[in-house]
């Protein structure tokens, strides 16, 4: 935003009148940066310094050798500016185009002036919102990642949506290759004792909520068929009206101290205790 607190709006249209108009609309509230091409809109912004404008109002139709759909499409990548296209008329294939390019709004043209700051406001707090909800999954991504356990998210039917390294590291598994495979797939484990079954943990998640464990001495099974002593919590990911999403599976490797505890008890016995 502007050091003065006055909301930029970069409008990007090839007829002069039109650009006009919408300063003069516009010009009371925010401070309006004009461009007539699409090229002359991303130089503005190459030249900003990083003083961006909040909001562009996009004329699809724009000539110069670059249509208004290519140039928000750069904007969308480059800048992640919220682009509001403004419109008389376009066929199927650019308003699939435009769609892609993710744009918080369009106005038709004609248009009237509340219509034109309706939909403005819209653009702002939606984009508002959406910048929050990034910033606080960049927060729990970066927790998630850094915690001390290894970790799996998945929705309610199993299938994989997040995995932190540590986990990544102990399943000897890369997230690339199981983001969105069923859990089971992935994360097998067994129970040290003989025919002892271990419990589905996305099912027992939902039938009891938060548990500690699956069988007693549970081994999780990695890639290369190795067999490695684990502490697992399961617990159910609730939105809002407390529905269960998905579950959250949080493992630690315990081989040291298993270790300890053989080397204890081994002590132990030769000691006659």
């Amino acid at each position: 935003m502007a050091e003065n607190d006055r909301i930029r709006i970069l409008v990007v249209d090839d007829e002069p009148d039109n650009v006009e108009l919408l300063t003069a609309y516009l010009s009371y509230d925010y401070d309006i940066v004009p461009a007539y091409s699409g090229n002359e809109a991303l130089q503005i912004l190459a030249d900003s310094e990083q003083v961006y404008p909040d909001l562009v109002l996009m004329d699809i139709m724009l000539k110069d050798g670059m249509d208004g759909v290519e140039a928000a499409n750069q904007i969308h990548i480059k800048y992640e500016i919220p682009v509001v296209y403004i419109t008389a008329y376009a066929d199927d294939s650019i308003m699939q185009r435009a769609k892609l390019t993710e744009p918080f709004g369009y106005i038709l043209k004609p248009f009237e002036e509340s219509e034109l700051r309706t939909n403005i406001g819209i653009a702002l707090y939606k984009h508002k919102m959406e910048s929050k909800l990034k910033e606080s999954q960049k927060w729990l991504t970066a927790i998630l990642n850094n915690t001390g356990d290894a970790m799996i998210a998945t929705d309610k039917d199993g299938l994989i949506k997040f995995i932190n390294p540590f986990a990544e590291a102990l399943l000897g598994r890369k997230q690339m290759d199981i983001l969105g495979k069923p859990l089971n797939d992935v994360f097998c484990v067994e129970s040290e004792e003989p025919g002892v079954t271990v419990d589905d943990p996305v099912k027992k998640v939902i039938r009891e909520g938060m548990f500690y464990g699956l069988a007693n001495q549970t081994l999780l099974v990695t890639k290369d068929d190795t067999r490695v002593p684990v502490d697992i919590i399961g617990s159910p990911i609730k939105g809002e009206n407390e529905d269960v999403m998905g579950i959250l599976i949080t493992f630690c490797d315990i081989s040291d101290r298993k270790r300890i505890e053989n080397l204890i008890y081994s002590k132990a016995s030769e000691s006659g205790f």
